[in-house]
């Protein structure tokens, strides 16, 4: 990601305050192309649009709506790699350690001890997943391997959870609390001063690494200006520089996904996830340094470090529709993305 936002000028705006002196911050133009967005989304079941450019909000739907929080499903998915690069830099892991070196039970296991962190990460560790079930963080190290190590990428809640389980596991024996979601908050939500969110724990009282976070537009927003910052507040960076690059680079499984976040690049990959989003079939229309976050029900946060911006969009979810539908819809990243900017051609 490219720091082009002037260090916290983003999450200033974002809580409603304004830097000073206003007379070097001139109220910004409307984005072309807003309501258009807006009007789409809202025809696809949507609930809020809200667009930060040049740290400064120039597109945002009316009333409460970029106020109230919303499940993001699997759009939490991308604070675990954030999570991650936090944990890199306090010394906790590094990422291509093998997970066997805290999960002991996989040491003799011949098929998982080689198994990284960075592959469990990218989804490439070789588990299989029901996508919106994730199992227990014990029962996720249970999960038998389906594929060699690296050579497949199988989206789905294991390897989540598998992570939160590790990151429980590292964090007790550093003498901290061993809830993963506590140190998120700790080392990235608070002091970005994302507060008023909810997360949503599992059946055995561990917070949902895959699914469970749920936050506003706004306050996802504020995180998204945080990522286009380098992960960076106030000049300062929060996390390990060289985890947070690796975030945003595809595994040979899939180039299209890093650790936890998806990424505009062309894909040999086949599986049913990558192809729900039509980005890929779009790329020479679409930046090639666009990254996003994906929830079901077509929740959004996109990021375009090349026009200093960051996206947000929340919907409704329908689970009985997308179930019939056999998880697809009718939504277009690449249709709502050229309407935002009124151009065929981004």
């Amino acid at each position: 990601m490219k720091k082009l936002i002037a260090a916290g000028t983003a999450l200033l705006l974002l809580h409603g305050c304004h830097p000073a002196p206003a007379a070097t911050m001139p109220n910004p133009a409307p984005l072309a192309g807003c309501d258009s967005a807006i009007a789409y989304s809202d025809e696809n079941r949507g609930l809020s649009v809200l667009v930060i450019a040049d740290g400064q909000i120039v597109c945002e739907s009316g009333g409460d709506s970029t106020l109230t929080g919303n499940e993001l499903w699997s759009g939490t998915k991308s604070f675990v790699g954030v999570m991650a690069a936090a944990a890199v830099q306090d010394g906790l892991l590094a990422l291509d350690e093998r997970a066997s070196e805290t999960l002991n039970e996989w040491r003799d296991d011949p098929q998982k001890r080689d198994i990284t962190l960075r592959q469990v990460l990218s989804m490439t560790n070789g588990q299989p997943s029901e996508i919106g079930r994730p199992p227990s963080y014990a029962a996720a190290v249970e999960v038998p391997l389906t594929a060699a190590p690296g050579e497949t990428f199988q989206y789905g809640p294991v390897p989540m959870q598998l992570f939160g389980e590790i990151m429980r596991r590292k964090l007790i024996a550093a003498g901290q609390d061993g809830n993963p979601q506590a140190y998120l908050d700790r080392r990235i939500l608070q002091p970005l001063g994302i507060t008023g969110y909810e997360w949503r724990s599992g059946s055995d009282g561990n917070p949902l690494m895959p699914q469970g976070a749920i936050l506003s537009a706004r306050e996802w927003a504020r995180f998204g200006s945080f990522i286009l910052e380098d992960a960076s507040l106030d000049g300062r960076p929060l996390v390990d520089e060289q985890a947070f690059s690796a975030m945003f680079k595809g595994s040979e499984a899939n180039p299209a996904y890093g650790l936890t976040w998806w990424l505009a690049k062309p894909t040999s990959s086949g599986d049913a996830v990558t192809a729900l989003s039509d980005i890929q079939a779009n790329l020479d229309r679409l930046p090639a340094d666009l990254v996003y976050a994906a929830g079901a029900g077509d929740q959004r946060l996109y990021i375009i470090p090349s026009r200093n911006m960051v996206i947000v969009r929340q919907a409704r979810l329908d689970i009985q529709a997308l179930i019939a539908s056999g998880g697809k819809s009718d939504w277009s990243d690449t249709h709502f993305l050229e309407l935002l900017l009124e151009t065929g051609s981004l």
